[in-house]
């Protein structure tokens, strides 16, 4: 029995340090205490970005596996990743467009994803449950998707993690993918400890694959099915009434209708049907049939990329109800973020995609941060700002139209914790201005304050932050961060030289690529050049400077496209004589303006762009002080006409509209600096509380709460015990 004379004290402060200890445990959140991010060990062995993993995929059935691929159903396989056997893993093909575009070139280089713990609950690679494997896709980089989450993990905003991997299956040559994090259980616990929130990817455009995503459309006289529910190209065509016109192999474009034009997709699946006085039939380089109108009128979307039927004499046609119509989908106000009714079944294109087990609680708070947003009032409470700031800097610097601020509205996850909203970003492979082949002025020049298709308005997520001076300065103080970081200090060039030199070996050799060793090398010069282009233009538009930088002969298509760009089996594209000229009297559709940035030169008015035309005017960028302060898969082929004649480009006007006003002066803060693996940084002032540190596999915050938990009533036990062997 202990004779300390302090006995009692002692045992009085261990008592009060548990009671201390407990209170703040299970009462940390009302105290404004949040969980901890999770520290795991697969961020320093798979996302190792300082060389190529390699992971073999060993299978008995293989070719049949392959042959199904479109279905997207699970198979069992083993998986050795960089040494290290995982067996009884489930793997599956996935995709949308990219599913039967796949197919179409002849190809069998599908992306896939691996599930540790489909088969077998609560297994991992080294704490990751689910593992994306890219085929690079519409990538003659090979190094869009990869760039893009880097630097936005860089910059603070939560992104999936990545790594290149070599594939071999049962030991032979497959190629080269891209190996993401996938955004489910692992990545929510790595950023938002156990307390994570709740996950959403809205989309209502589920084009291509399996899985369940079967519709069916009735556009007119064109009555058929897109074969979502995993058909094959064949059903798809045999389920649809076929329009007026000859069918054609694959690659190649079918006859068309009055007039002598094509009546095809050019390079497309489908045979289309043209209209009366020349114009061509279904879409300029889309992959579903469409009908033009008479008078020579554009026939699908504005865009040039899904099916429609114009009204008569030069009007524009579309959807009935435009987007939000038989689609449900481009114009879905719920996928736009914004804030329709009370009624959780008017946002079934985010509750029906949910990520994470929600409740009718967890959608009536959802809704309401809608409303709010919607309104732009008492934003703090319902948007991670500095978050959003982030992502968006990035987002609106690499121009990817295949998303949120782009016509698909789609490609982004969506978190909701606590009522506060946020992004994730993904699927990045047709970034840098290679969307719908873009134009290399335009994309280079892009408006970083008008980076919409259509109305800031209509897109509340990004349009928060132009409607307050106050959030504008914020957003261009950070991208002069970024612009400083990556651009200025040429950290981005030497990313993309050290990249390339990394992986070219494993492109030569990868016998599956869809483009060749020489078109990577291209593609990569075309990238470097133009991510200078554009450091230079957004670097000219934070000053104040209304001239366009000019883009010399600079061909986005060397990256890679919608249209695919060089060298993909079956991937070219129609005739040559599909010029992509706009029809006679085409005119942008409503809310696109059509203007690009000022420029010496005089845009030639016979080369419609993705953001401008002829009649382009300068709007004016806000000045922004430039003193010294510091600072940092998918879609349907449609090709550019940069692409030996593949179709139509998008109509004049996309993406470009006049710029909001805004004081871009303030003190710009410094760069938030992650390590080499793209690791989360100390949390910018105004930013997250989730903590970044943690060593080598620490525990999440649940196991540290039950640990500490325990220790205390052990300590307080113990107390207890001494005091009474004290007494008695």
């Amino acid at each position: 029995m202990s004779t300390s004379k302090h006995i009692d004290k002692i045992c009085l402060a261990a008592v009060a340090l548990t009671l201390v200890l407990t209170i703040l445990f299970m009462c940390g959140g009302s105290l404004g205490l949040t969980a901890a991010a999770k520290t795991v060990k697969y961020e320093s062995t798979l996302f190792d970005t300082s060389y190529v993993h390699k992971i073999d995929i060993v299978m008995d059935d293989w070719d049949s596996f392959i042959e199904s691929c479109e279905n997207e159903e699970y198979a069992t396989c083993t998986v050795v990743v960089d040494g290290k056997k995982h067996a009884n893993i489930a793997i599956r093909a996935k995709g949308n467009t990219s599913l039967s575009s796949v197919k179409s070139m002849g190809s069998q280089r599908y992306s896939f994803k691996l599930e540790f713990d489909h088969n077998e609950n609560g297994k991992s690679l080294d704490g990751l449950d689910k593992l994306c494997l890219n085929n690079l896709i519409q990538d003659n980089t090979m190094m869009k998707d990869y760039l893009s989450y880097r630097m936005m993990a860089d910059f603070g905003a939560d992104a999936p993690l990545c790594s290149y991997a070599y594939l071999t299956v049962n030991g032979e040559d497959w190629g080269l993918y891209l190996a993401v994090e996938g955004v489910e259980d692992s990545f929510l616990a790595r950023n938002y400890g156990s307390d994570t929130g709740e996950l959403y990817k809205p989309d209502s455009m589920s084009f291509g694959g399996g899985r369940g995503n079967g519709k069916d459309f009735d556009f007119g006289d064109l009555d058929f099915d897109f074969g979502f529910g995993g058909t094959d190209s064949e059903s798809q065509t045999d389920a649809r009434t076929e329009p007026a016109g000859t069918q054609a192999p694959d690659g190649e474009a079918s006859s068309g209708g009055e007039g002598g034009q094509p009546g095809g997709f050019p390079g497309g699946e489908f045979p289309g049907q043209s209209g009366e006085g020349g114009q061509s039939g279904g879409f300029p380089g889309g992959q579903f049939p469409g009908q033009s109108g008479e008078g020579g009128q554009q026939g699908g979307f504005p865009g040039g990329q899904f099916p429609g039927q114009p009204g008569e004499g030069g009007q524009q046609g579309g959807f009935p109800g435009g987007f939000g119509g038989a689609f449900g989908g481009m114009g879905s106000d719920d996928v736009k973020l914004k804030y329709i009714d009370d009624d959780p079944d008017s946002y079934s294109n985010i509750f029906s995609s949910a990520k994470t087990n929600i409740s009718s609680a967890d959608q009536k708070r959802l809704i309401a941060s809608l409303k709010q947003l919607s309104s732009y009032s008492d934003l703090e409470d319902v948007l991670d700002m500095d978050e959003v700031l982030r992502y968006f800097v990035v987002h609106n610097f690499v121009v990817n139209g295949d998303s949120y601020t782009g016509s698909m509205i789609h490609n982004y996850y969506l978190h909701e914790k606590d009522g506060k909203l946020s992004m994730i970003p993904w699927d990045y492979n047709l970034a840098f201005g290679t969307f719908q082949g873009g134009d290399a002025s335009s994309s280079v020049n892009a408006f970083i304050d008008e980076p919409v298709n259509g109305d800031l308005d209509d897109r509340p997520m990004i349009g928060w932050i132009f409607s307050d001076e106050r959030y504008t300065e914020r957003y261009h103080e950070l991208f002069a961060e970024f612009i400083q970081r990556w651009f200025t200090n040429g950290e981005l060039e030497t990313l993309i030289t050290e990249t390339a030199e990394m992986i070219r070996p494993y492109v030569e050799k990868d016998p599956t690529k869809f483009c060749t060793a020489e078109e990577f090398d291209a593609g990569v010069e075309a990238l470097s050049e133009f991510v200078t282009l554009r450091g230079e233009a957004v670097s000219r538009q934070l000053a104040g400077d209304e001239r366009a930088v000019e883009t010399g002969d600079l061909n986005l298509s060397d990256m890679g496209s919608m249209g695919g760009g060089g060298g993909m089996p079956g991937g070219k594209g129609g005739p040559e004589e599909m010029s992509g000229e706009k029809p006679d009297g085409f005119t942008p559709p409503d809310g696109q303006s059509g203007k690009t940035p000022a420029s010496p030169d005089a845009q030639n008015p016979q080369s419609p762009s993705a953001t401008g035309g002829p009649d382009s005017t300068a709007s004016t960028v806000p000045a922004q002080n430039s003193g010294d302060e510091s600072s940092s898969g998918g879609g349907s082929p449609t090709p550019s006409d940069n692409q030996g004649g593949q179709g139509p480009t998008p109509p004049d006007g996309q993406n470009s509209n006049e710029m909001p006003t805004g004081n871009g002066s303030g003190e710009r803060s410094a760069p938030s600096g992650k390590d080499d693996r793209g690791n989360r940084p100390q949390p910018p002032e105004g930013g997250n509380n989730f903590d970044p540190k943690g060593g080598p596999e620490t525990g999440s915050s649940e196991a540290k709460f039950w640990m500490l938990l325990g220790v205390s009533v052990l300590v307080l036990a113990s107390g207890i015990i001494i005091a009474i062997k004290k007494k008695y």
